[in-house]
């Protein structure tokens, strides 16, 4: 690493106050900070002008291949889950400590695949609607929303599910084989908090290994596969909502998720089922979430 005084001591600060009047002074904060880490960054590694121009190509190349994608796929998200930033603003955002003996849902990153359009199903209703669902891979899903603080369900909770299908692909990631909104779904909870669905037994898939993305995890030997898993986002208005990811405890890709969103409560044991026509495989999971307003342990 280069000596502290190789460079002008003065230039960052010079950037810095460079920032206008009349910037807020939240972005006064995190645009200053952005810019010393940034150009500590540089001078740490002593960042050559090729390197820097190689950065300068792979940023104009996220932003192409989100235009030539008809903006259905969004690279930069994706590039910011590889490096693990969504999953660690996603902590920043959501920790909490509960004072009492039932932990809230662990959070997990969005991810780019939630959909506003899922529509509202009837409790008990599949979310798969084209085609035939692989042998075994149906599940009654079922579980009981409740309060952290009371231990009491919640009624009313809502919850939002989505998942990519067999091949591995979300509905919107492949017209030709699924109509819009299969595989997901919206489940209003009952009177005792719970809530009963069949889904998929999810499976495992690689990023798309066809862009700038995927060039970063080459340059960092790293493979490009998501354990298998179901999205859920549960919300109250009463509530702080949970936005997280379940994985199959057999799932070989848990301890290198190439987005670093594993959690071990997430972590979830599908069961076979008997006497139930319609499924195979049986997942209950009960969601803890904390009121409004509240902090927990500090």
């Amino acid at each position: 690493m280069a000596p502290a005084d190789r460079f002008d001591p003065n230039f960052t600060d010079a950037v810095i106050n460079g920032i206008g009047p009349n910037a807020t002074p939240r972005n006064r904060q995190v645009m200053g900070a952005l810019i010393r880490h940034l150009h500590d960054f540089a001078r740490e590694v002593e960042l050559t002008i090729d390197e820097w121009m190689a950065g300068v190509h792979f940023v104009n190349a996220v932003g192409q291949i989100y235009g030539d994608s008809k903006k259905t796929r969004n690279e930069a998200h994706r590039v910011s889950d590889i490096l693990g930033l969504e999953s660690l603003v996603d902590e920043i955002a959501h920790k909490i400590i509960a004072d009492g003996e039932i932990d809230p849902t662990s959070s997990s990153i969005l991810g780019p695949f939630w959909s506003p359009n899922a529509p509202f199903r009837e409790l008990g209703d599949v979310i798969f609607q084209d085609g035939v669902p692989p042998k075994g891979q149906v599940t009654k899903m079922h579980g009981v929303i409740r309060d952290i603080t009371t231990g009491k369900p919640i009624p009313g909770a809502v919850f939002d599910i989505w998942q990519a299908s067999a091949n591995g692909k979300y509905d919107f990631q492949d017209p030709e084989n699924q109509t819009p909104n299969n595989l997901r779904g919206k489940f209003r909870a009952n009177e005792n908090g719970e809530y009963t669905l069949y889904c998929l037994h999810p499976t495992a898939y690689s990023l798309p290994t066809d862009g700038p993305a995927w060039a970063l995890l080459q340059i960092m030997d790293r493979h490009p596969m998501r354990p298998a898993h179901i999205h859920i986002m549960v919300t109250h208005p009463e509530y702080q909502g949970c936005t997280t990811q379940l994985y199959p405890d057999t799932d070989p890709w848990l301890t290198s998720d190439t987005v670093f969103a594993v959690k071990p409560d997430l972590v979830v044991n599908f069961k076979p089922i008997t006497g139930d026509p319609k499924a195979t495989l049986e997942l209950e999971y009960n969601v803890n979430l904390a009121p409004k307003g509240y902090k927990g342990k500090l």
